[in-house]
């Protein structure tokens, strides 16, 4: 970058606020001539964990309710939006931003045409409408499963592809068939593990944890963040009943389950103690 012959790359580190053209000035110079070894060596491929890592970053600081932490978060996630762009062989981040924009606005035509739409449910099914269209697809018809991601999480795969399939119309009509449903591959995961068929507990494992994400959908729960929420719970409780323990002067590790087990009720009933508060 011709900058009058100054250096810019020193300019650039010395100002006292940034813009989004700055990011890409900084890309340029991490990417560039005499910039890092380590930037310089990525690819999409390289990149797609740290994307996926980073998302994940900006979930944590919404539930922590952490405005500071949520804009450095997203700043993260911006950065490897802009990253792919500068490194893109065939677009740049104007082709990013001309394509968001134009697919938002043909989404929207409430917003931007004349179409109607007063809830949010219509707003949906409009979105999906359009999308089947642009995609070049016909209504109801369930190729659309293809579009769902391979690398989703599994739990938001399984979501997604439920939804879709819904979308085409094959779905239950109320809850009690799907919570049957769910109970029905207990029964069958049960059977399957009495009988020492490992191969057979795998697959009923598997169909048990997808109809829990039924179940999950109809009853208006996102099964990764609820999974999420109990692995959280979970922590929080072991960590004080890890504590209480210690400070009765005993060891986890030489403790019975049944001991473990009146540690983590009382663990609970303090919470719920707390809760009531």
């Amino acid at each position: 970058m011709d900058n009058g012959g100054k250096d810019w790359k020193a300019e650039l580190a010395n100002k006292g606020s940034y813009g989004f053209d700055d990011l890409m000035r900084v890309l340029e110079a991490l990417l560039g001539p005499g910039g890092c070894p380590w930037d310089r060596e990525q690819t999409h491929e390289s990149l797609k964990r740290y994307l996926i890592e980073e998302a994940y970053e900006v979930l944590e600081a919404i539930d922590l309710k952490d405005d500071r932490l949520l804009c450095d978060e997203l700043g993260d996630v911006l950065l490897q939006v802009a990253f792919h762009a500068n490194i893109a062989k065939t677009f740049g981040i104007s082709d990013v931003a001309d394509h968001v924009c134009k697919k938002m606005i043909s989404r929207h035509p409430h917003v931007f045409g004349s179409v109607t739409a007063d809830t949010a449910d219509e707003v949906l099914t409009n979105w999906e409408s359009i999308k089947r269209r642009e995609k070049g697809q016909t209504e109801g018809r369930t190729q659309v499963l293809k579009g769902v991601p391979a690398n989703l999480p599994a739990l938001m795969r399984a979501y997604k592809v439920q939804q879709k399939a819904r979308d085409a119309g094959f779905d239950w009509d109320a809850p009690g068939p799907v919570l049957d449903k769910a109970e029905e591959e207990l029964a069958e995961l049960r059977a399957a593990v009495n009988s020492g068929d490992q191969a057979a507990a795998e697959e009923e494992f598997g169909d048990l944890l997808f109809a829990a994400v039924n179940v999950s959908r109809f009853i208006g729960v996102h099964p990764e963040l609820a999974l999420t929420a109990a692995v959280e719970k979970f922590i929080r409780r072991f960590e004080a009943a890890e504590n209480m323990i210690k400070d009765d002067g005993l060891q986890m590790d030489k403790m019975g389950l049944a001991e473990l087990d009146a540690y983590w009720e009382k663990v609970k009933s303090l919470e719920t103690k707390n809760n009531r508060k």
